[in-house]
């Protein structure tokens, strides 16, 4: 019989983890799976308890968003472990390029019977990035995020429009496959899926096993223009606004004067005055879901997800 241990982050999301321990019971087949169910306690424990999985389960579930999934898959990364994903997070963004389903029952029935697929991971200074990290705009706003206590789509949202009117642009030394150039840019994403979460797609082409980083460059752009690019974020058309530049490659290197802020899968690090990233290529092996169970994404899909379940 396989084991499997879910990692829960009881403060994930939308307030979505109050009954998935007791549905995890109920939908985990006890014929096939061996199933243990864990809390954790503080930031990093995810991590601690991924590390101690390895070679002793079969499969390590993350239950949360992408912190949480970061955290977990961090700790499989070049190991033989499997790791699984149970989206209750307010991004979701590599559950989504996935196609993992966002009703927990649905997500359960994958797991159940998940396909393997390895897929590339980011070394990104010290940290590792299994979706997008950045710096810039996206990597401010994780800092700021991180401080409220409200949690969510909107209460991040609300956070965007508060903080986008004073943010300024700054200029970055950035080094891609040997050759220098300065940008000012208003973020750079390193991604690995093609999007941040919710839909909003800051790489539409980007693949995840194909051994190449997708860097993506938001430049200085007029304010009144932000509409038109919000509107290519969501329709996946970024790569044709007159201000993205997406250039792909194995590794890239910034530097700055001033120590810089970053973001590693949204949750927020300091990075000081130089960033190296590097891919990994098929570096970590993810449970994803046979192709009658993957979900479609669109972009009432967020709103869907907020339903209650039957």
């Amino acid at each position: 019989m396989k084991k499997a241990v879910f990692i829960i982050n009881p403060v994930s999301g939308i307030g979505r983890q109050k009954e998935v321990e007791k549905i995890i019971r109920n939908e985990m087949s006890p014929n096939h799976w061996e199933t243990h169910v864990i809390y954790t306690k503080q930031k990093g424990h995810a991590h601690e308890i991924a590390t101690d999985a390895i070679d002793k389960c079969d499969m390590v579930v993350a239950v949360g968003g992408d912190g949480t999934v970061n955290e977990v898959g961090s700790a499989l990364i070049g190991t033989a472990t499997t790791l699984g994903i149970l989206p209750t997070g307010s991004g979701n963004g590599l559950a989504r390029y996935l196609g993992m389903p966002f009703k927990i029952p649905k997500a359960l029935q994958v797991l159940n019977y998940f396909e393997r697929r390895k897929i590339d991971t980011v070394k990104f200074n010290d940290y590792f990035s299994l979706n997008v990290a950045g710096v810039g705009f996206d990597a401010h706003i994780s800092h700021k995020f991180a401080k409220r206590k409200k949690r969510g789509p909107i209460a991040y949202g609300q956070l965007i429009t508060k903080e986008f009117a004073q943010y300024r642009s700054e200029s970055y030394m950035v080094t891609i496959n040997g050759e220098t150039q300065e940008w000012d840019a208003f973020l750079i994403s390193f991604a690995n899926s093609s999007q941040w979460g919710n839909n909003v797609q800051i790489a539409p082409f980007a693949e995840i096993d194909d051994g190449l980083i997708d860097v993506c460059f938001i430049r200085d752009f007029p304010k009144y223009t932000a509409p038109a690019l919000l509107i290519n974020l969501l329709d996946q058309s970024i790569d044709r606004n007159r201000y993205d530049v997406i250039v792909k490659a194995k590794n890239v290197t910034i530097e700055r004067e001033i120590p810089m802020l970053g973001h590693v899968d949204g949750e927020p690090v300091l990075l000081g005055n130089s960033v190296n990233v590097e891919i990994l290529p098929l570096s970590l092996n993810v449970a994803i879901p046979p192709k009658h169970l993957r979900q479609a994404q669109n972009l009432l899909t967020p709103i869907i997800e907020l339903l209650p379940e039957f």
